[in-house]
């Protein structure tokens, strides 16, 4: 040990002998794991996907930093848990985020700065936000090896606190705060993000639910012609606007429908059957835990819809008294099924946007500008592409496969190592004691065998 370094004062002998600890380890990273990701962005190419998007006003000759090194710093920073800019300046000398973005990590020139980064958020446009969100679409088709027969979208919005002046946001009296409700559509069978759009605080009208379904859309089918298409929401996202363009396109959808007292008038029957059922003790058509279950179908037509359509009712009495919900589709199955097995089955999106926002801090859309807010949404969703990646390294069967990224993150990223760059080669030193070894060298070898 140098013994010019400074001890930390105040730690606790050990056996009878002191502790002296200090600051002279040498080129260390807390975040070896960073280096899996980083084999995986360079296979999906995010970073290249978005700053072709982009142009760079600087001057080519002064530049230190180009656009694909900054965005994959930034994005990496993300999923390692660093989501504000001011983490990069202590990052930017980091040598595993420095391996990561491409420089070596001794003799390499450091990483950029908070400015730069603050000055990389507010470079891009309208337009270049449509085409940066057009690229994402375009990931999401090329992620496929094979074109799929059919795919399921699920949309939601999700609150997103501000805490100033931000373009955008407005009071929002049911969540009682001023925030953004941002837009997220992820793929129901693979958990892939497709589309997630800033939006001002409150819920999207029958213009807004059409516009964004057009534009997710038409960007599939632009890749993918063919290919059958199911989207569900929630009761807001079931505007006339928005389902007659899904009829007209051959678009399949399932949304709840709001309750009202001519719905709850159509299945007055079926909730006193479910009552009386009830009251017998059977248990019919999925009913548990003391409650008895009933499904109807009709048609129906609310006043601002050109025409009728197939309305599916679930009635279900308790202790409690009897409660129904009814949902509106234009999807052929039995109403038990419509419900229980597609409808009900969304309620995993609520996961999806917990990884997004809560596991990547995508809600920290601090900036002033809705534009830099909309591209810092991309760039974490960028950071949600990577984990996801490695993620799917793991088998089926693999505890990882199902993880949570906060969990990946911790064990398999947050990994001290020891960094020595030599003349031929760079030589990373793991702990011996680092109890997920055997994971790491089979995500490892499964990220090997990946084409380029």
């Amino acid at each position: 040990m140098d013994d010019r370094s400074e001890f930390l004062p105040g730690l606790s002998p050990v056996g009878g002998k002191p502790v002296q600890a200090a600051f002279d380890g040498g080129l260390l990273t807390s975040d070896a794991g960073i280096l899996l990701l980083a084999g995986i962005e360079d296979r999906l190419g995010v970073a290249e996907r978005l700053a072709e998007c982009l142009s760079d006003p600087r001057a080519p000759k002064r530049i230190q930093h180009t656009l694909v090194e900054m965005i994959r710093f930034r994005m990496l920073m993300i999923a390692a848990g660093y989501p504000d800019a001011n983490d990069s300046e202590t990052l930017r000398a980091d040598p595993a985020f420095k391996m990561a973005v491409g420089r070596l990590p001794e003799s390499g020139a450091a990483l950029c700065s908070q400015p730069t980064l603050s000055r990389l958020e507010n470079l891009p446009g309208r337009v270049a936000l449509i085409r940066m969100m057009a690229a994402m679409v375009a990931l999401f088709c090329d992620s496929f090896t094979t074109v799929p027969r059919r795919i399921i979208l699920d949309i939601d919005d999700t609150e997103d606190k501000v805490h100033g002046g931000q373009q955008l946001a407005l009071f929002n009296a049911y969540h009682d705060s001023h925030c953004f409700k941002p837009i997220h559509v992820y793929e129901a069978a693979t958990s892939k993000p497709v589309a997630v759009i800033l939006r001002p605080g409150k819920t999207p009208d029958g213009a807004e639910v059409a516009l964004v379904l057009r534009h997710v859309v038409r960007a599939i089918r632009a890749r993918w012609p063919r290919v059958d298409i199911i989207v569900r929401g929630d009761s807001h996202y079931a505007r006339p606007q928005a389902m007659d363009w899904l009829e007209r396109n051959r678009v399949g959808y399932i949304f709840g429908l709001a309750t009202n007292a001519v719905l709850r008038a159509r299945v007055t029957d079926v909730a006193e059957d479910a009552a009386l059922a009830r009251l017998d003790g059977t248990m019919q058509e999925g009913g548990t835990d003391g409650k008895t279950r009933r499904f109807a179908a009709f048609d129906y037509a609310a006043k601002s819809w050109k025409l009728e359509r197939h309305v599916v009712a679930r009635v279900e009495a308790s202790a409690q008294g009897a409660d129904s919900r009814f949902i509106v589709t234009n999807l052929v199955g039995t109403p038990q099924e419509l419900y229980e097995k597609i409808y009900c089955a969304r309620g995993q999106m609520e996961n999806l946007i917990k990884a997004h926002k809560l596991h990547l801090a995508s809600d920290r859309t601090s900036c002033s500008s809705a534009t830099a807010n909309q591209f810092r949404l991309l760039i974490h969703t960028a950071a949600y592409w990577l984990m996801h990646g490695l993620r799917g390294l793991a088998p089926k069967t693999s505890f990882w496969r199902d993880a949570q990224f906060d969990t990946i993150r911790l064990a398999l990223i947050k990994i001290a190592g020891r960094v020595t760059e030599k003349v031929t080669r760079i030589k990373l030193s793991l702990p011996t004691g680092c109890p997920y070894q055997a994971d790491l060298m089979m995500l490892a070898g499964r990220l090997a065998k990946l084409p380029p």
